[in-house]
């Protein structure tokens, strides 16, 4: 790879970081899109596995973006896309910052944070859709493994090891392939 590709790709994360108001899946979409569709550099596979390997790694769920970063690209995939993700929406929080907690309820600012809610659920899930895709080629199955996933939205007092007993059975039942 090129230091051209490597620059795009920081300037492309640098555009995406000012999206990452709801966190990091509000732009994984365009990750995605990047990483497997335009640039070939990993698979829809690889790029589930990517998010999923991410999601373990100790520290800010926004590593996720630099595990993406360094399995279609290398330590240069890492760099490009951690710094291109976190440094203009840091460098925009920290000048901010002082406008808000003094604008606390300014009309404008409380206008932005009731239209953000709808754009972060929107992107969620489409990144929800993203990483479940390669899943539906599973048949029903799959689907009914979706749908129990989606029902936990609605039960989240259920505790977490439940959850992950759902979980091991439907991989013990072959549900998880």
């Amino acid at each position: 790879m090129s230091g051209a590709d490597w620059l795009a790709l920081f300037l492309q994360c640098c555009a995406l970081s000012l999206l990452t108001i709801g966190g990091y899946a509000t732009v994984l979409p365009d990750l995605h899109r990047q990483l497997v569709v335009e640039r070939g550099w990993l698979g829809d596979a690889a790029f589930a596995q990517g998010v999923a390997l991410g999601q373990v790694v100790p520290g800010p769920n926004i590593l996720v973006v630099g595990v993406l970063g360094y399995l279609g690209a290398g330590w240069m995939g890492l760099t490009a896309c951690l710094a291109g993700i976190l440094l203009p929406s840091s460098l925009l929080v920290w000048r901010a910052s002082r406008w808000v907690r003094e604008q606390r309820e300014h009309r404008l600012l409380r206008a932005f944070q009731l239209g953000s809610a709808p754009l972060v659920l929107g992107l969620t899930l489409a990144s929800g859709w993203l990483l479940a895709r390669p899943m539906y080629e599973g048949g029903a199955d799959a689907l009914l493994l979706a749908a129990v996933a989606l029902g936990s939205a609605w039960r989240p007092k259920w505790p977490p090891l439940a959850w992950l007993a759902l979980g091991a059975l439907a991989g013990a039942c072959g549900l998880l392939a």
